[in-house]
């Protein structure tokens, strides 16, 4: 009897039908694209499949294959070494390196194409210096391989993706305890064996979910594989449906495409699969070991290196080229003026909606009433959040046919020409929050559970309503969570390329797709000054991010509502904060 007493004083209460009921909308609104999707697919009949078969779909899967094995190799081992490296040694310049490996996290990957093109260029500065270090006088005599090949965009796309293994694999290197790797040298373990044979294995979850989340990035770019000349899976989508007109063709070719996310997604929870380590925080964390000499400045060396490549060569070069255009007297544009406004109001219309929607979701999920008999997580949990594991270009072939019937419909009662939500960017404000709902679902859902359930027993006893207690008590106490949320909204939506490409309504642009055109055209150098100020939106997110010592990795996708999930190490680490106001840090930077 105790015992269930207990259990009741410390469970939340079930939420109301009308929560229930707008939670299972939202989820079902986010679910609602990859239904029309595959309806389109189905729709379009077998004809294409012979011509795709054949001529498109072995060698764009081949080159996304060879993309995601390369780019998801490279990150593993820098992100991992870096991690390491920060959290095992003492070196010179090491508190500020800790944090400064999260910059290459500011710079999209679209940019960061544009600019190693521009720099590994024949007549570029970099070849042109190597040259003349060399004694060669022309590119006939010497030059480097293209930028523009699919080792190029391997090493591009690592560059500024790397961070999302190493954030995930400092925060659980940093709370692996002493005991364990001074047992495995007493047991006669050099450091590579403890490291390769106790460490690596115990942070194969945090591993998975950095990779995982490097892999998802790669299949959603469009602007950097275009860009890099490498024709993977999501260009084609693209080029199918925008030059050649075959929406069916593109539809069948993103159904495809999602085998490979859910490929992914599985590969992912299997590797963080009986893995769970639990009271990290009780126990002492493993010293470190202070480095001198020529060790020192080579461990300074190499954590300063990923830093140099992935953020301060591209934005060095963006910021050259941003000065010479406003000494030519091409400064702050009005293009660039209506673009930056375009931006700021579209990611300002997507965070307040996605972060009101999380809020919802989570808030109806939290009850173990509303998750159902099992105990597991409440379906509309798993099911909003998928959006964030499709990649842009596919979310928006799947949101386009409904979205065009809907808009049909309202033009028609309305007596309105044209379509009114296209134009109005209404749809490309759903594409928005349907991919980035599942930031602030997460960061909420992790404060909530920071909260003490017995405060609201005690505001429901004092005669506060629902609704009351979440105004009064619950959301001055997920401020924080609710700020972070949404300053990682706003700054994905800020760097999104793909869904604007597709679903901005016409003679509208963003910085993102000024960027593109200006890129499509050959003169990059004129929208230096929107990729900079694109990098520098993102700034914030990374000073967020290292202010804390320990984030949150979370998994790429949750887990699904038939059962409960098995959270990694860094998610445990992220739910056992101080206390109810300790903020939360969700681990994320769309590309």
């Amino acid at each position: 009897m105790s015992s269930i007493l207990s259990r009741a004083l410390h469970r939340p209460r079930a939420v109301g039908p009308l929560w229930a009921a707008t939670a299972a909308a939202i989820a079902l609104a986010v679910l609602t694209p990859l239904a029309a999707l595959a309806w389109t697919a189905l729709g379009a009949g077998t004809a294409h499949w012979s011509h795709l078969m054949a001529h498109v779909l072995p060698g764009a899967a081949a080159r996304t294959a060879t993309l995601l094995a390369g780019v998801g190799l490279l990150t593993a081992v820098v992100g991992t070494g870096c991690a390491w490296l920060v959290t095992r040694a003492d070196f010179p310049g090491r508190r500020v390196l800790q944090w400064a490996l999260l910059l290459p996290l500011t710079v999209p990957t679209y940019i960061a194409a544009y600019s190693y093109v521009d720099l590994l260029h024949p007549i570029g500065p970099f070849q042109s210096l190597l040259r003349t270090l060399l004694g060669f006088d022309s590119p006939r005599q010497f030059r480097l391989p293209d930028a523009r090949s699919t080792p190029g965009a391997v090493l591009v796309l690592s560059a500024v993706l790397y961070p999302y293994v190493y954030l995930s694999m400092r925060a659980m290197f940093s709370t692996q305890p002493a005991r364990l790797m001074e047992a495995a040298r007493l047991l006669g373990e050099g450091p590579w064996g403890a490291f390769r044979r106790v460490a690596l294995p115990m942070a194969r979850p945090a591993l998975a979910v950095g990779v995982g989340l490097v892999l998802l990035e790669v299949l959603n770019d469009v602007g950097a594989s275009e860009f890099l000349g490498v024709t993977t899976l999501t260009t084609t989508i693209y080029t199918t449906w925008v030059t050649r007109s075959d929406f069916g063709a593109a539809a069948q070719i993103a159904c495809a495409m999602l085998a490979l996310v859910a490929l992914l997604v599985t590969l992912e929870r299997q590797g963080r699969r009986h893995r769970r380590s639990s009271h990290l925080r009780a126990m002492r964390p493993a010293p470190r070991q202070t480095l001198r000499g020529a060790r020192a400045w080579l461990a300074t060396t190499a954590a300063a290196l990923p830093v140099l490549i992935g953020f301060v060569l591209p934005a060095g070069h963006l910021a050259v080229l941003a000065w010479k255009r406003a000494v030519e007297g091409y400064g702050l544009s009005a293009e660039v003026l209506s673009g930056a406004t375009h931006s700021a109001l579209l990611a300002l219309a997507v965070t307040a909606i996605a972060v009101a929607a999380g809020l919802v979701v989570a808030w109806a999920g939290r009850s173990t009433g509303a998750a159902g008999a099992s105990g597991g997580r409440a379906w509309w949990l798993g099911s909003a959040a998928l959006g964030y594991a499709i990649p842009g270009t596919v979310l928006a072939i799947g949101l386009l046919p409904p979205a065009l019937a809907l808009d049909g419909w309202i033009a028609g009662a309305l007596g309105l020409p044209g379509l009114p939500l296209m134009s109005l960017g209404v749809v490309l404000v759903a594409a928005g929050v349907m991919r980035f709902i599942a930031l602030p679902i997460g960061g909420i859902e992790a404060g909530l559970s920071r909260i003490p359930v017995p405060l609201e027993q005690v505001a429901r006893s004092l005669g506060e309503s629902p609704l009351g207690t979440l105004r009064r008590v619950h959301l001055p106490l997920l401020r924080p969570a609710l700020t972070t949320s949404a300053l990682l909204v706003f700054i994905d939506v800020m760097k999104e390329l793909p869904a604007s490409l597709l679903l901005r309504p016409a003679n509208v642009e963003t910085l993102p797709t000024l960027l593109y055109a200006e890129a499509a055209r050959g003169s990059y150098e004129h929208g230096a000054l929107a990729a900079l100020l694109i990098v520098g939106v993102g700034l914030p997110a990374v000073l967020l991010l290292s202010r804390e010592p320990i984030a949150s990795a979370g998994s790429v996708v949750p887990e699904p509502p038939d059962g409960r999930a098995t959270p990694s190490p860094d998610t445990e680490l992220s739910r056992a904060g101080d206390g109810p106001s300790a903020p939360f840090i969700p681990m994320k930077e769309a590309t």
